[in-house]
């Protein structure tokens, strides 16, 4: 009996040095919670807090989120093909539909993003891989400005760039951003996959006109991209950050598309945009490194990872194998994710379990 009441704390050490080494074992989740540390996180909405015209089209759900940063908003926009515009609520308690022109709610719109200047906006941006456009409504619906493909001839700053098109070449935009008076493009669905600029003469009349920067490039070198997906600006920054998916990594540039640096994301995931929020990133994958399960969701704190959410596997919702979009919000002190996945397209908004 003494010499079984020794082994067993003996092993106890072993089992806790184990842990602390590092190892890839973890302990079981809870059931229902999904994360690990600070950022573990439970379901608050499925798709059913969707208006009935959305449900009805959101497995072919294939774009991503835009947040109202305003003191005092807090709605997120989205875009769903058959539907039209989804505002969520600044509480995110409930959802509605924007009137979209037809020329919108009928094709796919990749991501959203929102921006205003010093005196006009908000605006809601939003990239067509179908229609081959770029468009920009307001709050309201209302479209104001459709950018189509770069016309032969046009100076886009760069000379690979300017042949693609003089070649006839698609335009497939995938994300879009703003800062000061320029649209940032992502290409990543086209052979080109350049980040393009269109300059953003006047908003009223609302007025752009393609501009002389374009940048990244396919490749493997550094600063180019295997698919340049979405794009960001991370708030209070000058940086661009593009999620290069296939090759697993960030890749940052300066304003005038200088490569900065690159954050490597897990080997064998597929990140397909970013989101910035305090000191967290959130990144939502199409596919994790293991891809018999569900596709991660990734936090990063001050750029290490902090924690690793498995929608499908933890949280059972089927339809996540695969993230398209994922952002954060916080209310009340503490931390939520509207996620969207893809094919099949699924809507959900998580919250943080303290």
């Amino acid at each position: 009996m003494k010499r079984i009441a020794l082994i067993a704390p003996f092993f106890g050490l072993l089992t806790l040095g184990w842990v602390v080494s590092g190892s890839p074992w973890a302990p079981p989740q809870t059931p229902g919670v999904s994360g690990q540390g600070k950022m573990k996180f439970k379901l608050l909405y499925a798709a059913d807090h969707l208006p009935e015209e959305a449900k009805k089209v959101l497995t072919g759900a294939h774009g991503g989120f835009a947040v109202d940063l305003r003191s005092g908003h807090g709605e997120t926009y989205f875009a769903l093909k058959g539907a039209g515009i989804i505002q969520i609520s600044g509480d995110m308690k409930s959802t509605k539909m924007i009137p979209t022109a037809p020329a919108m709610r009928d094709t796919n719109l990749h991501n959203a993003t929102i921006w205003h200047t010093d005196d006009a906006g908000p605006f809601l941006t939003f990239p067509g891989t179908e229609s081959a456009s770029v468009f920009t409504t307001s709050l309201d619906g209302t479209l104001l400005n459709t950018l189509a493909t770069p016309p032969p001839g046009v100076d886009l700053g760069s000379p690979q760039a300017n042949d693609y098109f003089m070649g006839a070449g698609n335009f497939i935009p995938t994300d879009t951003e703003y800062m000061d008076g320029l649209l940032y493009m992502t290409t990543g669905y086209s052979n080109l996959d350049y980040v393009l600029t269109a300059r953003v003469l006047s908003t009223s009349p609302f007025k752009t006109a393609w501009n002389d920067l374009a940048f990244g490039g396919r490749g493997t070198g550094p600063g180019q991209l295997g698919t340049g997906h979405g794009i960001t600006i991370p708030p209070g920054t000058k940086r661009i950050d593009v999620a290069d998916r296939p090759n697993a990594e960030i890749d940052r540039y300066t304003r005038y598309g200088q490569y900065l640096s690159t954050l490597k994301t897990p080997l064998g995931s597929l990140p397909c945009d970013t989101y910035y929020l305090d000191n967290y990133l959130v990144i939502g994958a199409l596919d994790g490194p293991d891809r018999s399960k569900g596709a991660p969701i990734y936090i990063y704190e001050d750029d290490k990872l902090i924690s690793t959410v498995m929608v499908k596997e933890d949280l059972g919702l089927p339809n996540f194998k695969h993230i398209h979009n994922a952002v954060m919000r916080k209310m009340n002190g503490k931390y939520y994710i509207i996620a969207q996945a893809w094919n099949p397209g699924d809507f959900a908004i998580l919250e943080q379990v303290n």
